[in-house]
């Protein structure tokens, strides 16, 4: 066997005249004629161009070398030469060539049914991609992507060994919790009719280790949540977690700043510079989100006082119930962003709640267009607060304070994507604090929690706990970069009293939570320490460094929009005899459609 002495990225000019050899895939085959042959060697780490020539190679490897098709596997031994010409400037290895002298055939490939060429890949429909995921993770854009998710894992691991964090797993086989989302199950073959469940997060375990005295914890771990897919999250996913004692919110986001923003220097070469504070309130207020994209200018303005002076009933009626009208202003929107575009960016606000997406342009002087004439009353005040010029125009958002806010804050998004506001290359990066603390379901007419159930008020914000919890404020946090958020966190509740608190205003009843989190609640009784921690996503991370808003580029074997993997054939049919052994039995399915 023909075993490798270098790999096919490291042959270098002053290589020439060394003999090496070479393993790999063979990228692309060109028959010249005339006794000349050339392929492009792939792996890992890059690509060397190998030539066949009579002149230099043996017959029997000129031979070999002519059957030779794309994908194919061989090892290759040869000497190094400079290129006749003009050196490859694509390839890192362009200014020479390996000049067959021996070769192996190692393993001759089917027929392909997809070719891992990264110009081709957007050709080439996704489920196809995941169904012949190993020809697709060949790509060196796939190779890149896997490469990097390495280097941000092996930072992780040693930032925070250096900050004495200790790395400890925990259990994936755990009792059913509420963390919002539905648990995947697992039935027990030794307790019959009972389940596991497959951990959303580490949460509660990682604070049970602040409680056994472990000071700081950090975990690379899977979490799976059984929740519809999109673009930017999956059912499995990978999280940094991590948890620290005896430590307040400004301890936390001062390690997590420095971490982040190390490693988006050393991994990524891109400075965020520091990360600010906003807080919650100020973040919905100017950017109608909780995970504010700064990159461009765009704000948000409330402008109920003005618009309950109108006569537009939209305005009014949403002003008498105690809600909001925000207004933003586009410089320059009036001749750039049509009727056509200003009605897709009403079907945006209705997504998020909004009845729709009042519009005015001001032009001449006047209000013209839209609901010019309801807001020609307010003409001089408007103009003034918004600081409107010729040829602007403004957008409304109007209902109750978050429907306003977010209803213009996605169409903000919208704008800025059509109007291309956001700078090619820009990464800025931001922490959002003082959440509330809960967040009232009109369908359950109960509080829910903002955060989850385990995140602590502010400290000065306690004593209004549950005589005013509209109002109180949690220490909660997010860590937001370029609009999206990637790490979240809190300080956590260490007092059984006061989680006990916020259960009962969840509707808990102290027997629902015993039995619900009463592992936990026995830990907090006996001598928790202050604690707080943060998760980062590890997918969203690498997403935001290569620029992809699909979470599928990001993992190496992903599920679809549906969860099913396409290339082991995931979810299956269980076989009877097993189910009957965890004592399982299957209903018939549900008839659909009607029998043909």
């Amino acid at each position: 066997m023909l075993k490798r002495t270098c790999t096919c990225g490291e042959p270098r000019k002053n290589n020439s005249g060394e003999t090496i050899t070479l393993s790999g895939w063979i990228n692309t085959y060109r028959d010249q004629g005339k006794g000349l042959v050339f392929i492009d060697l792939r792996d890992r780490y890059g690509m060397t161009q190998v030539v066949f020539d009579a002149e230099d190679t043996p017959t029997e490897v000129m031979d070999a070398g002519s059957t030779l098709r794309r994908e194919d596997v061989i090892s290759v031994t040869g000497e190094i030469r400079l290129r006749d010409g003009k050196p490859n400037a694509r390839l890192a290895t362009g200014e020479i060539e390996l000049v067959a002298k021996d070769i192996e055939v190692i393993n001759r490939t089917a027929k392909l049914p997809i070719l891992p060429d990264d110009h081709d890949a957007d050709k080439i429909g996704e489920e196809h991609r995941l169904k012949y995921r190993y020809i697709d993770l060949r790509r060196p854009a796939m190779q890149k992507i896997l490469k990097l998710r390495h280097q941000i894992t092996q930072f992780t691991r040693n930032f925070f060994a250096s900050n004495d964090f200790l790395e400890i797993e925990t259990p994936l086989l755990i009792t059913p919790t509420p963390e919002g989302a539905r648990d995947f199950i697992v039935p027990s073959r030794h307790q019959e009719g009972c389940w596991y469940a497959l951990p959303q997060s580490p949460q509660i375990f990682k604070q049970i280790l602040m409680v056994a005295g472990c000071d700081k914890y950090l975990q690379i771990c899977k979490c799976l949540r059984d929740e519809d897919p999109r673009a930017d999250r999956q059912a499995e996913f990978t999280q940094i977690d991590l948890e620290m004692s005896f430590v307040d919110q400004d301890d936390v986001l001062a390690i997590m700043s420095e971490f982040a923003t190390g490693l988006y220097k050393e991994v990524g070469g891109i400075d965020l510079g520091d990360l600010p504070h906003i807080s919650w309130k100020d973040a919905m207020d100017k950017y109608g989100s909780d995970r504010p994209d700064t990159r461009f200018d765009l704000q948000l303005q409330d402008v109920t006082e003005l618009a309950s002076k109108t006569d537009f009933k939209v305005f009014n009626e949403a002003c008498e119930s105690g809600g909001n009208v925000k207004a933003m202003r586009v410089p320059g929107g009036a001749e750039k962003l049509s009727r056509k575009k200003t009605d897709a960016f009403a079907e945006v606000a209705k997504t998020y709640g909004a009845g729709g997406l009042p519009v005015v342009k001001y032009e001449g002087g006047k209000f013209v267009t839209g609901v010019a004439k309801f807001v020609e009353p307010i003409k001089e005040e408007l103009v003034q607060a918004l600081g409107l010029e010729d040829g602007d125009i403004v957008m409304f958002g109007v209902g109750s304070y978050r429907v306003a806010c977010t209803s213009l804050g996605e169409v903000r998004l919208a704008v800025a994507k059509e109007l291309d506001l956001i700078p090619k290359g820009l990464f800025r990066g931001l922490w959002v604090i003082d959440f509330p603390m809960f967040d009232w379901n009109e369908e359950g007419q109960r509080w829910v929690s903002e955060h989850h159930p385990f995140t602590a008020p502010l400290e000065s914000h306690l004593d209004i706990l549950e005589s005013d919890p509209e109002n109180c404020l949690s220490s909660g946090y997010d860590l937001v970069i370029n609009g999206a958020e990637v790490g979240g966190g809190s300080i956590r509740i260490h007092t059984p009293e006061i989680q006990s608190k916020v259960f009962g205003l969840l509707g808990l009843s102290q027997e629902e939570a015993e039995d619900k989190f009463g592992f936990l609640l026995n830990a907090l009784r006996f001598g928790a320490p202050p604690h707080g921690g943060v998760a980062f996503g590890l997918d969203r991370l690498v997403m935001m460094m290569i620029g992809t808003d699909n979470i599928r580029d990001v993992i190496a074997f992903p599920k679809t929009q549906t969860g099913a993997d396409l290339m082991c054939e995931a979810p299956g049919i269980a076989d009877p005899n097993q189910l009957d052994e965890l004592g399982i039995i299957m209903r018939e399915p549900v008839q659909t459609t009607e029998p043909a």
